[in-house]
């Protein structure tokens, strides 16, 4: 049978894919300055007439693909972030198929129960509570809003105060108080949900980034006390439950910011880490992160449903609300909404329980021989390594900087710059199902040379 104008488009276009993923091993990391240059070419005037779409993906991949940073690849260690697991990729793309608005069960209810289904893997696996909701949202500073919602409905609903009806003028203040090294998608959320970015109480940390529980303050009124699961610089958690049990005894609300930090609950090694943890009110973390699974996909979790479905519920009366089954959208900022829980679903299934902690375990275990290479040769490691982050330090300031520079001109690998308590250092987050022992000794020698170079 003679393949349609869309099979023949779809078959080229997988086999684009498929060509750029086979030669990540082999491509620098970073694009060199020839590529960048020629996405000039995509500036141009909007075509009067239509083009045929294989032109225009051709286009797309032969300027666009070369000037892509190679962060699906084994050796990209910025941003804590992994490449896409085959099987996720796989289900991203027939998901994109299928083009389900997963709204409503009864208008999707095959990607619905994907995400129920998943959604109650991740409880079980992550150790949460079994009773607790779930939303699939784009990343983790709007799981932590999402979640954050809930703690406002929550806190206020306790005070007597509706605020999704009556909104934040004159409703009694919520003290909001986070760890001195939160993360800024934190305070950004607290922004877009009127509880501001400024108006916290920050309490002091050690030198690893975790809240001291030795000084908690008196609370007084409605409040919202955020914890840390996996500091984005050193991988630290907060003692979670000295902090869950003043919290609660000061009747406030405990959220856990987890972006990639929570994943360690699934693992026996490092499940220390995250003792008491489930003993707060709610969750945040990525499965774009250390799941593995395409962009955007945050998770948010929390104990009370009903905090949740009253801060993001919605009725219309063009709309199919009423069903027995979950509506995501009842747990979601977003309506109209791409049907997440299908790679993770495809993640969880494809790996199971063992091949979720290999993976976890692996990058750990990565983390560490970073650490002992750098500190061998002579280089500061700055931070306690208890999971997949590096802090080293080159030296000064400036010569920190230019060995980062050098890294990355180099294109073996890629890691970033970042500031620790008043050091440079570059940030290593090993984070990818891809990266094996080879890519990290390639990296770690590529490091070494260029520390070398600029001593």
């Amino acid at each position: 049978m003679e393949e349609t104008a869309t099979e023949t488009l779809l078959i080229d276009a997988a086999r684009r894919a498929v060509a750029y993923l086979a030669g990540l091993n082999d491509r620098p990391v970073r694009p060199d300055h020839a590529a960048v240059a020629a996405l000039a070419q995509f500036d141009e005037p909007l075509p009067e007439h239509s083009v045929d779409p294989q032109a225009v993906l051709r286009l797309l991949d032969e300027l666009g693909s070369p000037a892509t940073l190679a962060m699906a690849g084994p050796r990209f260690y910025g941003f804590v972030i992994g490449g896409a697991l085959p099987a996720t990729l796989a289900a991203n793309w027939l998901a994109a198929a299928w083009d389900q608005n997963t709204a409503l069960y009864n208008v999707t209810p095959a990607t619905a129960v994907l995400e129920e289904v998943a959604l109650r893997w991740l409880l079980d696996l992550l150790g949460l509570p079994g009773e607790a909701a779930g939303a699939f949202v784009t990343g983790a500073t709007v799981a932590n809003f999402t979640a954050l919602a809930a703690a406002r409905n929550s806190a206020l609903r306790h005070a007597g105060w509706n605020v999704e009806a009556d909104g934040l003028f004159g409703a009694p203040p919520i003290t909001v108080v986070v760890g001195a090294e939160a993360h800024p998608t934190l305070f950004k959320s607290l922004g877009m949900l009127g509880l501001g970015r400024n108006r916290v109480v920050r309490l002091p940390v050690d030198g690893q980034g975790r809240v001291r529980a030795d000084d908690l303050p008196k609370l007084a009124g409605p409040a919202i006390v955020c914890v840390q699961a996996g500091n984005v610089n050193t991988g630290a958690f907060d003692p979670f439950e000295p902090i869950c049990q003043w919290a609660h005894d000061e009747g406030a609300w405990v959220h856990v910011d987890g972006a990639f930090g929570l994943w360690a609950a699934a693992v026996p090694s490092r499940v220390h880490l995250t003792t008491g943890m489930a003993q707060a009110d709610s969750w945040a973390t990525d499965a774009h992160k250390w799941l593995n699974v395409p962009y955007d996909c945050g998770l948010a979790f929390v104990r009370e449903e009903p905090a949740l479905r009253s801060a993001m519920s919605i009725t219309a009366e063009y709309l199919p609300t009423a069903s027995v089954q979950r509506n995501p959208s009842d747990y979601t900022p977003e309506l109209s909404r791409r049907a997440r829980g299908v790679e993770v679903w495809a993640a969880l299934r494809s790996l199971g329980r063992s091949g979720l902690v290999e993976m976890i375990e692996r990058c750990c275990r990565h983390a560490s021989r970073f650490a002992d290479g750098l500190e061998a040769a002579g280089y500061e490691v700055l931070n306690d390594v208890v999971l997949n982050q590096v802090l080293v330090s080159f030296g000064s300031p400036e010569k920190t900087q230019r060995v980062i520079q050098d890294i990355q001109d180099d294109g073996t690998c890629w890691a970033g710059i970042t500031g620790w308590q008043g050091r440079t250092a570059m940030r290593i987050s090993v984070s990818s199902w891809a990266t094996t022992d080879d890519d990290v000794e390639r990296s770690l020698q590529a490091m070494l040379r260029a520390a070398g170079r600029n001593s």
